[in-house]
């Protein structure tokens, strides 16, 4: 558990208050449980979301029990943790349709906060599409659903996100760094938010990542012009937009305007900056600062449902020696196991 524990702890250094889990950590009964205490434990505010998927000596025909359990157990009961459920098998011909249409009925049964799915499409196919989804009837239920990447996001997709209102998860240091590229997400920036992915590939800094797709995105409508001996007239994208995206957004797509913004009645999710830092010293305008110029040494306060995760730049957040140690004997273990596994042999496909 101090491995789930510890890196929703990272994000909320960084000030990354709030994370939607593609939990693909339900390889049987126990990691399931120790996966979504963890996250309760953690103070971060999780939106956990048991994935179904076939794996070794733990089917999809099994998980269902688990799911069933947790759901009546309901740990997550005032918390600031909620319960969501995560499939990716919906067009990749692995699951026959009746699997499929049961975990859409379990998604209905239990009310769940959130359906996410990774959208891949392209070259990788995999497509888990607005319009595959929309097919089973589940963009026009109560239910919010988050496509994960959404990287060749199609017309039609965008039209229907727009006309369901529900939205994709862009994550683009990973979709850069992973080889999977982002050729048309940005076409959909109204119906999406910022992600982070794995925290296996990258930090858990959200402002960071805005900051990428900020300049990733200027350059990808700018480039054109450049290779024509031409200049922009305009900036095609604002710091606003890239805040937005890192923020508000993230909660729209959680159908959770509560989130995300600083105003009545909302949570109170709160990173507060030292704006006396060398990087925001004499700032102006705090969007362009944070967007900018932060890094991580600036975040001074975090805040969740209004209680201090982070205070005077130190987390304050559960037993954070123990949770330590006890992830760095987990993950000492794990790299020695991986050491053991040889590297595939690659050979030419052409």
């Amino acid at each position: 558990m101090g491995v789930f524990s510890f890196k929703k702890t990272e994000s909320l250094n960084v000030g990354t208050t709030t994370s939607l889990d593609h939990a693909h950590h339900t390889w049987s009964d126990e990691t399931s449980w120790a996966g979504l205490n963890a996250s309760i434990d953690s103070g971060a505010r999780v939106f956990w979301s048991y994935a179904f998927h076939e794996v070794t000596n733990y089917t999809i025909a099994q998980q269902p029990v688990n799911f069933r359990d947790i759901v009546n157990a309901s740990p997550q009961t005032d918390t600031s943790a909620e319960l969501g459920i995560a499939f990716d098998s919906f067009d990749n011909g692995f699951v026959d349709q009746d699997t499929i249409a049961s975990v859409i009925e379990s998604a209905k049964e239990a009310n769940i906060s959130v359906l996410t799915t990774h959208s891949g499409g392209g070259v990788y196919g995999n497509g888990n599409s607005p319009t595959t989804l929309q097919s089973f009837n589940t963009l026009n239920t109560s239910i919010p659903v988050v496509f994960s990447h959404g990287s060749y996001v199609t017309l039609k997709d965008t039209l229907l996100l727009r006309s369901t209102n529900q939205f994709l998860s862009i994550t683009p240091e990973s979709e850069m760094g992973f080889g999977l590229g982002r050729p048309t997400s940005s076409m959909a920036m109204d119906q999406a938010a910022l992600g982070v992915d794995t925290h296996a590939f990258s930090s858990g800094d959200l402002v960071t990542k805005a900051r990428m797709f900020l300049q990733t995105t200027r350059s990808a409508v700018t480039d054109g012009l450049f290779r024509k001996w031409q200049a922009p007239g305009s900036n095609p994208m604002s710091v606003t937009q890239a805040f937005l995206l890192a923020t508000r957004n993230g909660g729209l797509a959680l159908r959770r305007p509560d989130l995300g913004v600083l105003s009545v009645g909302a949570k109170a999710g709160i990173v507060v900056w030292d704006g006396t830092s060398s990087s925001l010293l004499s700032w102006v305008d705090p969007v362009a600062a944070n967007i900018m110029h932060y890094n991580v040494g600036d975040v001074g306060h975090v805040l969740v449902d209004g209680k201090f995760v982070k205070r005077d730049h130190k987390l304050v957040v559960g037993d954070y020696s123990s949770v330590k140690a006890r992830f760095l004997e987990a993950s000492n273990r794990i790299q020695e196991d991986w050491k053991q596994i040889p590297y595939p042999q690659l050979r030419d496909l052409t």
